[in-house]
């Protein structure tokens, strides 16, 4: 018998080097899947492969197989990965790519269904709010305080939760600005209809209503018909819109695989609900479950810290990620005594391994929040380290900062006309193109400044009564700044500006997810600006950080936040800022409670095991935030860290050198449920006491940063002090001397 014959029963090699786990997600074919892939478990091979099998073997065409990613970068590598497992050949009639590219392709199909031509047009989100801003006019409201931006990110949140605006309740509705939103939404839904449009939005809205309509049962059945198999990669991820519009399709053929990792769900704010994956079993009733668990990027330690921490969240699933790799280094644990010289130490790190033959594109900082990368970008300036800014632009070049800067700079030279025309619009003033151009007009003929040509026609009657007024007050704001230069510090006219020039309301009335951050990098500019001797120097001091160029030709560390680095890895990673507050976030445990909490713990997850070799964490004893010191303690991400897998280091004078490092106990600062609680926030009871250290009430000290101060109250070692220029303060007395 020739041995041909048996060639079909050998191993397929798109099978070999795949784990037992692996290999099972890959062959169990039939019924609902959902397989828990921790970082760096080969989720990715794993979803390809299982797709390249399910081909190989004859169990669906292309074509009868919907496959789901979130990135079009995603949808083409996972073409490429199953062409190349079939050994090249070209595969025809995918239904392969993103939620909003596969929803699209239905919906041009069954436009009509919905009020809809084929053809319609997707508006982008400047359309978005031209809409809105046609529909607010109608209704006479008042957009300055009601910005069209927050309405259509408030319909945005509804239509990703699958609600048509006769499905918004009550309990939908947060405050006056939903109430309008909700007025508006019915309409904005009638307008689109009329220009032959829709949202991003409506792509899976409206593909949801259709398919769930009695009335058009049979195109659900011929979806049920064409796919024989449902595949979705980064499940964890998914919003209520995206989880009904995959549940519907898949409930045919109840051949559904779910690849994700309910411990790297960290997308809540933008509508990721975590509970999508955590139901999978109830949903799909029969679902099987396989753990991928064994990693193939870290150290065992790293895996270890990593596993620790994540252990204190009750809502998943649950895994233990391990490696058959050495255990490596233990993660360094870092306190320090401020931001300024934790990117000092960083970077003094950074340069040892590099002496070492470390690689600089192989290290990373990932912050909790993009404020915290100034003090690192200055850093990097000083010492020549070349670096990249991941997923926006450096702090300088950011639009809110630019902005501010262009404030600073007509205040310090009145004739600067390119930042004086940056800003005479913004905020919006009711400026348009023609009165600029009207005013550039008249500085060209009289050879003068756009600042000069302003006050030369609010002389005349050149300008519209209304737009005078409005560059009068610009005017005369500019100069009542500008008399202060010499006796205000120049931090708080930084401040005097933002605040008048209704800058800073500007962002507090914008509801764009990113609009907070822009605000903390407004008070952190403000707080630079401590750090130099006047305005003018400090204006120097951004131009020269302006004027250094990234060369991206050679390897550079990567500076970003820890949500922008899931999927990536690096050799080294530094991980600033683990402080109560900042990281655990208290914006997000105020607004979340519990989930919120459990999505600060999932992120300090995501950075650990973003690192393949080393990692460091670090804090400080004292934090500029939201342009005011305060005393910090470490974030109880640090106590869940196990003390065999780490290295806890303490910068000298941080605390006593007598003793190592406290890291403060959590049944001291948190109740049962993880929330601070009120004692430890609340002042204590009057009562005299000594600190170890040996200070007590009545005490005259020293403090580096706030001066001299009477200390009024005793709690350990931490000292309630009321500094004679600072006010009072909490501090660590190891921080102080006595006078």
């Amino acid at each position: 018998m020739s041995s041909d014959l048996f060639v079909v029963n050998e191993e397929p090699p798109y099978l070999q080097g795949l784990n037992a786990a692996q290999r099972e997600a890959v062959e169990t074919v039939d019924g609902p899947l959902l397989v828990l892939a921790g970082a760096g478990t080969g989720k990715t091979r794993v979803l390809t492969t299982r797709m390249g099998h399910i081909l190989q073997i004859g169990a669906a065409f292309p074509g009868q197989i919907l496959a789901v990613t979130f990135t079009n970068k995603a949808a083409q590598e996972m073409k490429e990965r199953v062409s190349a497992l079939l050994g090249g050949q070209p595969v025809e009639g995918w239904w392969l790519g993103t939620f909003h590219s596969l929803a699209a392709r239905m919906l041009r199909r069954h436009a009509d269904h919905v009020g809809l031509s084929s053809n319609f047009t997707i508006l982008d989100d400047d359309d978005q709010v031209r809409l809105v801003k046609q529909l607010m006019e109608l209704q006479n409201v008042d957009q300055k305080k009601n910005p069209p931006k927050a309405i259509v990110a408030i319909i945005s949140r509804w239509k990703d939760k699958g609600l048509i605006p006769s499905d918004v309740q009550g309990n939908d509705l947060n405050g006056d600005l939903d109430r309008l939103a909700l007025s508006l939404y019915h309409p904005y839904q009638e307008r689109l209809k009329s220009v032959n449009a829709c949202d991003f939005g409506d792509l899976l809205l409206h593909m949801i209503t259709i398919l769930k309509d009695p009335k058009h049962s049979e195109i659900l059945a011929d979806y049920h018909r064409r796919f024989k198999y449902v595949m979705v990669d980064e499940y964890q991820d998914t919003n209520v819109a995206q989880y009904l519009w995959l549940r519907l399709l898949a409930k045919g053929s109840n051949n559904i695989c779910c690849v994700g990792d309910d411990d790297q769900s960290i997308y809540g704010w933008r509508g990721a609900e975590v509970e999508n994956i955590l139901r999978f079993e109830k949903d799909f009733e029969g679902a099987k479950i396989i753990r991928l668990e064994e990693n193939y990027r870290s150290t065992s330690n790293i895996l270890s810290a990593a596993n620790a921490v994540i252990s204190n969240n009750s809502n998943r699933l649950g895994k233990e990620l391990f490696t058959s790799d050495q255990d490596g280094e233990k993660i360094t644990v870092r306190g320090l005594w401020d931001g300024a010289a934790e990117a000092r130490w960083a970077c003094e790190e950074m340069e040892a391994l590099q002496s070492k033959g470390w690689s600089a594109g192989q290290m990373a900082v990932l912050v909790r929040t993009s404020f915290q990368m100034r003090e690192f970008e200055e850093r990097f300036i000083q010492l020549g380290l070349p670096y990249r800014v991941i997923g926006g632009p450096r702090f300088y070049e950011r639009k809110e900062i630019r902005d501010a800067l262009a404030y600073l700079r007509v205040v310090a030279q009145k004739n600067d006309d390119l930042a004086l025309e940056r800003i005479i619009n913004v905020p919006k003033r009711g400026l348009g193109d023609a009165t600029i151009q009207t005013l550039y007009a008249h500085g060209r003929a009289k050879q003068i400044s756009l600042y000069d040509s302003i006050q030369d026609l609010c002389q005349t009657d050149e300008l519209r009564p209304k737009v005078k007024a409005t560059l009068m007050r610009v005017i005369d704001d500019f100069e009542r700044w500008r008399s202060m230069v010499d006796n205000t510090a120049h931090s708080e006219l930084a401040g005097t500006i933002l605040d008048e020039s209704g800058y800073l309301d500007m962002w507090k009335a914008d509801k764009a997810p990113d609009a907070p951050g822009r605000l903390e990098n407004l008070k952190e500019l403000v707080s630079a600006m401590e750090e130099f001797e006047s305005l003018a120097v400090f204006l120097e001091h951004i131009a020269l950080v302006l004027d250094n160029q990234d060369n991206s030709n050679q390897p550079s560390i990567t500076l970003m936040t820890l949500h922008g680095a899931k999927g990536l890895e690096f050799d080294c990673v530094f991980l600033p800022g683990w402080e109560e507050g900042l990281f655990p976030s208290q914006r997000s445990m105020d607004e979340n409670g519990i989930k919120g909490l459990e999505e600060e713990r999932r992120l300090a997850y995501v950075g650990i095991t973003r690192a393949r070799k080393k990692a460091f964490i670090s804090y400080v004893g004292n934090r500029r935030m939201h342009g005011s010191w305060v005393n910090a303690i470490p974030s109880r991400f640090v106590e869940e860290l196990p003390a065999g897998h780490v290295e806890t280091q303490t910068e000298t004078g941080m605390y006593s050198a007598a003793r190592s490092v406290e890291v403060p106990s959590r049944s001291r600062h948190w109740d049962s449920s993880g929330m601070r609680t009120a004692r430890s926030i609340e002042s204590r009871p009057e009562i005299e006491r000594v600190s170890e250290s040996g200070f007590s009430r009545g005490d005259r000290v020293f403090h580096q940063k706030f001066g001299n101060g009477t200390i009024i109250h005793v709690d350990g070692q931490k000292l309630d002090i009321a500094f004679d220029k600072a006010g009072k303060k909490r501090v660590m007395d190891s921080f102080v001397t006595q006078n």
